[in-house]
């Protein structure tokens, strides 16, 4: 037994420094366990590997591992997501044949690589529910054809043989409509800009050209010559924009004079952000402040480029009302079950933060008093003087335990099985830890009540399929226990997130904006929201009809308004996902099993800084 776990111990070592080498990246790491493999910054997730091995499975093993440390060293996410279409097929496309690519460089310099990768792909096929028979190429994936049939055009090697099926259903019509592209993609295998552009052509040749989105080259361009041509236009302003312009300065100055129509009062709702940058900050005339938004936000803030189609079709639900009693009892039980392990992990740490908090707490006292706990220092006097009125001590009140904390859960999808069991889990444990440190807890989930649109959708078809609807989806927002409740009443809701079916689209935006008014209507003096997230907003049913970016754009604006104009402090978990380019203050962790540290860690940093910052005088004997 301890021969076979030196062997997995030796061949993970082994793989760890030649991955490190192949990526060119001394400061990756490299871990192995039963979650799903990835690559995250310098962080790689393999599958766990035992000592009794197959021959096969570490070809798998070291397949996988190739591919992440080929691309490492060999893609670059700003160029990816500068040619990265908008549609969601085209998406797709231009993703498998950036992987094609990837694994090409590598197969191409080296035939153990090859061999690897074969193996592979080969398990990837042979486990996936693609290579069912069928004769419809609807029911088979094109980006996916379209990926080996490159792969073999680069490598020379055939599509794995469970692969084969629909990829011969699909090779006649692709390789008629990409005629001459594949030789043009292999002469800009090592450019990966060129190689962009010449996917985004090859996409076009597939009837996806709707699907691109605008040229970003071209608009580069287009830019560089507006900026040329704005001196010329400047000085050369059209009679008729003359007069346009003096009528709305006319129109000002007798809005200025104190007109109050309702007209004048919307316009004064602007957002700041329209305000020209050199009248922030100025006083006015009389001395006032200058004019700030008002709080609270709203899913329309952004009304230049955000919208919702339907509201009507949305929920604020309580966990205890999507299922009864008993189904909850049950699959509460279950979550237990699961983590019977990790419960410690997180139990311990929580353990941790308690101690951490409560020694902050715990030291201000004020002396001398005429009624409160009796002082045991000053139990001779009171032998001796009983009717002596200042003999009594009494604890001071802090502002550490004026504190809310809201836990915003990513109830999408892509966290199904163990982070989102793993998330329950540590909610669970760290709202019990706070309570117990006089700290309120929230703990909120976000998803959508359908797949491809719901009822939105429904209402949109219905209405003629006007464009640029907006959000397309059926939200729904999960109390799964509210500040004021106590841990022991709604633990058992956590076990929701436990059920078939749950789980849907994530569209983080306006769950943000939903957890982030639920706290500014608290009467905390503070008020702490921690998201934790798998990845960024994705709504099949939205991105289909608007810009790739539109829930992406609409989540970083609403991050902006919070972290640059709001009471509420921010702060996210990303699980595999790097959410530090959304959050000024974020951790991103590879490993579910990690969120229970980088949520305690968090937390007692949060609440050390602002102990430091109040730096509340203590009251000492004299």
């Amino acid at each position: 037994m301890a021969a076979k776990e030196d062997r997995a111990d030796r061949f993970k070592e082994v793989l760890g420094t030649a991955m490190k080498s192949m990526a060119l990246d001394p400061e990756l790491t490299v871990t192995f366990g039963n979650d799903q493999p990835q690559l995250v910054g310098h962080k790689i997730r393999l599958p766990q590997v035992s000592g009794a091995a197959s021959e096969r499975e570490v070809a798998i093993t070291r397949g996988l591992a190739d591919s992440f440390t080929l691309k490492k060293a060999n893609h670059s996410d700003a160029v990816h997501g500068r040619y990265l279409p908008e549609g969601k097929n085209a998406r797709a496309v231009y993703e498998s044949v950036e992987q094609a690519r990837i694994e090409a460089i590598g197969a191409r310099a080296m035939p153990g690589v090859a061999a690897n990768l074969s193996a592979m792909l080969d398990d990837k096929y042979t486990r996936s529910t693609f290579n069912r028979p069928s004769s419809n190429r609807k029911d088979t994936p094109l980006e996916e054809a379209v990926g080996l049939i490159l792969r073999e055009k680069l490598t020379g090697a055939a599509p794995p043989a469970a692969a084969k099926v629909y990829v011969d259903l699909w090779r006649d019509w692709v390789e008629e409509k990409a005629a001459g592209k594949w030789e043009t993609l292999e002469s800009a295998l090592h450019d990966q800009q060129a190689y962009a552009r010449l996917t985004r052509d090859l996409i076009a040749s597939l009837d996806m050209a709707d699907e691109l989105g605008e040229d970003p080259d071209q608009a580069e361009e287009n830019e560089e010559q507006e900026s040329e041509d704005e001196p010329g236009e400047s000085s050369q302003t059209p009679e008729g924009e003359e007069q346009e312009s003096e009528q709305s300065a006319a129109e000002q100055m007798e809005s200025a004079d104190g007109e109050t129509d309702a007209t004048d009062t919307e316009a004064q709702q602007t957002d700041s952000d329209e305000l020209p940058e050199d009248m922030e900050g100025e006083e006015q005339d009389d001395g006032e402040e200058p004019w700030r938004p008002q709080l609270p936000f709203s899913s329309l803030s952004n009304e230049d480029f955000y919208r919702v189609h339907a509201h009507q079709f949305d929920e604020v639900i309580g966990a205890e009302d999507l299922c009864d009693a008993e189904e909850l009892t049950r699959l509460r039980a279950y979550l237990d079950k699961q983590l019977a392990n990790l419960q410690g992990v997180v139990a311990r740490l929580a353990n941790r933060l308690q101690r951490r908090l409560m020694a902050q707490q715990n030291r201000g006292w004020d002396f001398d008093l005429e009624e409160g706990v009796l002082d045991a220092a000053r139990l001779t006097r009171v032998v001796i003087d009983p009717l002596h009125a200042l003999s009594f001590k009494q604890e001071q009140d802090t502002k550490f335990r004026d504190t809310v904390v809201t836990l915003l859960l990513d109830n999408s999808g892509s966290m199904r099985g163990r982070p989102i069991t793993v998330a329950a889990t540590c909610a669970d444990i760290l709202a019990r830890t706070l309570e117990r440190c006089g700290v309120k807890v929230e703990i909120l989930g976000f998803t959508t009540k359908a797949w491809k649109g719901g009822q939105s959708r429904e209402a949109w078809l219905a209405a003629g399929k006007p464009a640029n609807p907006g959000r397309l989806n059926d939200l729904r927002h999960i109390i799964y226990k509210s500040a004021d409740e106590p841990w022991r009443r709604a633990r058992k809701n956590l076990g929701l997130m436990m059920r078939e079916g749950l789980l849907k689209e994530n569209i983080d935006g306006e769950a943000l904006i939903w957890a982030h008014n639920r706290l500014l209507g608290r009467q905390e003096q503070r008020r702490i929201l921690m998201v934790i997230s798998d990845g960024a907003p994705v709504d099949d049913s939205t991105l289909s009809v608007n810009s790739g970016n539109y829930l992406e754009k609409h989540l970083r604006q609403v991050i902006n308004d919070i972290e640059g104009r709001s009471p509420v402090e921010l702060i996210a978990i990303g699980i595999g996902h790097d959410v530090t380019r959304y959050y000024k203050r974020a951790v991103t962790i590879i490993d579910a099993e990690e969120l229970g540290g980088a949520m305690t860690e968090k937390l007692a940093e949060l609440f050390e800084e602002h102990e430091q910052q109040a730096a509340p005088r203590r009251r000492t004997r004299h």
